[in-house]
């Protein structure tokens, strides 16, 4: 999740909110990975449940209901240094998550292995502490 998050930052979970409301899209999630979960993954919510996410060149099309033709998502959170130019389509059932990591060149994601199912998704980082120079409350948030 680099240039957002770095290895050995420590973040307390909300394990509480996602009971309540369901996960949005631009929410930075903790989830079981689906190959392996006892591994803990951190990514962004890209796609949501029955949506179709088109990646071409960089940028992320999203289809739904109420946008048949498609937008582009607007994504602050990347830079020009962290961009991937890959292709690729991909539909959701209702109960699946599109996630990508930020770092989108190097990251491991939903465009490797596919979409994240609900019941994996454990929660969404509320502090980060540790190292100190990097504390703050809801990192990473950037929900549209």
């Amino acid at each position: 999740m680099d240039p957002t998050f770095a290895t050995g930052q420590f973040l307390v979970v909300d394990r509480l909110t996602y009971d309540f409301k369901k996960p949005a899209r631009g929410d930075v999630i903790i989830f079981e990975y689906p190959n392996d979960p006892s591994t803990y993954f951190i990514k962004r919510i890209i796609g949501l449940p029955g949506e179709t996410v088109n990646i071409n060149n960089g940028k992320v099309t999203i289809i739904n209901k109420d946008n048949p033709n498609g937008f582009i998502l607007n994504e602050p959170y990347l830079s020009a240094d962290h961009l991937s130019y890959d292709t690729s389509s991909r539909t959701l059932n209702p109960t699946q998550y599109f996630v990508m990591g930020d770092n989108r060149a190097e990251s491991f994601d939903s465009r490797a292995w596919g979409p994240v199912e609900s019941h994996f998704i454990i929660g969404r980082p509320i502090i980060r502490m540790l190292p100190i120079q990097t504390l703050s409350l809801w990192p990473g948030q950037e929900s549209q």
